[in-house]
């Protein structure tokens, strides 16, 4: 009898670790026996189960996210669109979910599938420029409703799917690029030609403007030479009416000073007439 309690005892202590289990406030379970649910657990607390008879089966209870692979979509305007969409969902019936999915990693891959479909229809409605600007937000909703409700027999509740990124592919948006470039180029050498246009045009301008600024000033230079050629000629005149012999005296003077300069050696004959005021200041009779 003490040997039948002494193993009782040994076995109620190797076993109770197995039978007692713990579940937290974020986590929901299903009980098994010999693989076929028999109990689901939801509320956190501390439960009992049969060693080697039951199979306990844990779930998340939190809000789980599917980053999906981006992929490519053709719009209603036959433009390729690369999308890089992401989706948040709780497991909202566990044994249904235990039922149909299994785990959370088949029920990402199938929850990627629809939601891959649902935007495909849905891309195909609408123009490249409609959903880059305003319709990106209305695909969004229709798919998160559309989602929702494929899902829902899979114990599976939707919470939202978003487009993270919308944008063309790789190797279209080079060849966009490559495009603007050319684009931008062509209306550089455009810019530049009329400017180029343009200076020619100011500097013909500036030219013109210079050569009648240059001849007006010729013009007035001419007159004023002349202005005051004549009246140096008319002070000349009056001079010379006045004392002929004064002035020539000092014209002699003035020929003198530019001829007779340092250094400078004049072979003359002694009866040159351009030296008689060196022999006397008197005039001659």
């Amino acid at each position: 009898m003490v040997q039948l309690i002494v193993v009782l005892i040994i076995l109620a202590v190797l076993g109770l670790p197995q039978a007692a289990y713990v579940i937290p406030e974020w986590q929901q379970a299903i009980v098994t026996r010999f693989g076929q649910p028999i109990r689901t657990v939801r509320e956190p607390g501390l439960y009992l189960k049969l060693p080697l008879i039951h199979t306990l089966i844990r779930f998340e209870k939190r809000v789980l996210a599917t980053d999906a692979m981006p992929g490519e979509y053709l719009t209603r305007d036959k433009k390729r669109l690369a999308v890089d969409h992401i989706s948040r969902w709780e497991i909202a019936d566990p044994l249904q979910f235990f039922r149909t999915m299994r785990d959370e990693r088949g029920a990402m891959a199938r929850l990627d599938d629809i939601i891959t479909a649902r935007l495909r229809q849905e891309i195909a409605k609408e123009d490249f420029k409609a959903i880059i600007r305003e319709r990106r937000a209305a695909i969004m909703e229709t798919v998160t409703a559309a989602t929702r409700e494929l899902t829902a027999p899979f114990g599976i509740r939707v919470v939202d799917v978003r487009i993270r990124r919308a944008d063309l592919p790789p190797e279209v948006q080079a060849s966009v690029f490559a495009r603007m470039q050319a684009e931008r180029q062509r209306i550089a050498l455009r810019y530049r030609a009329e400017g180029e246009e343009k200076a020619r045009e100011v500097r013909a301008e500036a030219d013109k403007e210079r050569e009648i600024i240059l001849a007006k000033a010729y013009a007035d230079a001419q007159r004023l030479r002349g202005e005051g050629d004549a009246r140096a000629t008319a002070v000349t005149g009056r001079a010379f009416g006045r004392d002929p012999g004064f002035y020539g005296f000092l014209r002699r003077l003035e020929t003198y000073e530019r001829i007779f300069a340092q250094g400078t050696t004049v072979v003359l004959p002694s009866n040159s007439d351009l030296l008689r005021y060196l022999e006397s200041p008197r005039p001659r009779r």
